[in-house]
């Protein structure tokens, strides 16, 4: 490769890749606004004391239901869980309950805090399960770009080395479209890394697609036709090193890095229905008789 920054930064630059990206996030902020106005929810919940540490909640209809958490893309240094509303309804009324996070944006927050955040928001919503009455024993991480890093890094948590309160397992599956798992080819990528500002040293400790899993919860992945070589190979990257978990990569022909949120917010789409089948799973696995927590 002749010029690695040149080549990195023409395969993650998505937005150049997609001319009506200013319309996809205008109709995302309308259709999100029009959630918030016509649906129950608990909005801007602090899990932590930053400004950026807020969750918003979407209630299922009834109690104990499993939880679903959403973590928002944008390089890690723009957008907003707000922007996401939209993606709530469709498993809202499949019986889920729904959680928006934010983190504090970069360069703000280096990617190291922003994932330390994540782990505050996971941790938090364990711990007020019954306050907000969803079972803590259920708990799935979705994730888009970067979000999907951040939801597989939360995969690859130790949870009882972080709380030991916390179960080992406190993730029970997730949902990775169009993410990066690997991030050495992010650091040349010059457009994004003048505000992530990674080094060498940093991308190991930051890389899920090089760790282990404490848990092997289950996972499906997937990565919009229209994306690049790049973002192929970083799905097939996650896929192939947590193959005991990876359950399927759903095919998402016409697709690109944008559309898939569409696709995921879609009850009619494949996407969709794929995320529900591996919510249907953790919906069915737990025992109603099982011994009280302590």
């Amino acid at each position: 490769m002749k010029n690695p920054a040149e080549y990195y930064s023409q395969q993650y630059n998505a937005r150049a890749a997609i001319p009506d990206h200013p319309y996809i996030f205008t109709r995302w902020v309308k259709e999100s606004a029009q959630v918030r106005r016509s649906r129950a929810g608990l909005y801007d919940l602090a899990y932590g004391e930053a400004a950026g540490e807020r969750l918003d909640f979407f209630p299922a209809s009834r109690g104990d239901a499993p939880l679903l958490v959403f973590i928002h893309g944008g390089w890690w240094r723009s957008l907003d869980k707000s922007d996401f509303s939209f993606v709530a309804p469709g498993f809202v009324r499949a019986g889920f309950n729904v959680a928006l996070t934010n983190y504090t944006l970069a360069p703000e927050a280096s990617i190291a805090e922003i994932v330390r955040q994540q782990l505050r928001a996971l941790a938090w919503l364990y711990r007020n399960a019954e306050k907000y009455d969803f079972d803590p024993d259920r708990i799935v991480v979705a994730g888009h770009s970067a979000g999907a890093h951040l939801a597989s890094m939360m995969m690859a948590a130790h949870w009882q080395v972080y709380g030991d309160d916390l179960p080992a397992d406190l993730v029970k599956g997730g949902i990775l479209m169009s993410g990066i798992y690997d991030l050495e080819p992010v650091r040349h990528a010059q457009f994004v890394n003048v505000d992530l500002g990674l080094a060498e040293e940093d991308i190991a400790p930051l890389s899920p697609a090089f760790m282990p899993r404490p848990h092997p919860a289950p996972f499906l992945t997937a990565v919009g036709e229209q994306e690049s070589d790049e973002f192929q190979r970083q799905r097939r990257l996650i896929a192939d090193h947590w193959k005991d978990g990876h359950q399927r990569a759903v095919p998402l022909p016409g697709h690109n890095h944008l559309t898939i949120c569409d696709a995921f917010a879609d009850p009619g789409h494949a996407l969709h229905q794929a995320a529900l089948a591996l919510l249907d799973t953790v919906k069915q696995a737990r025992v109603p008789d099982a011994a009280p927590r302590d």
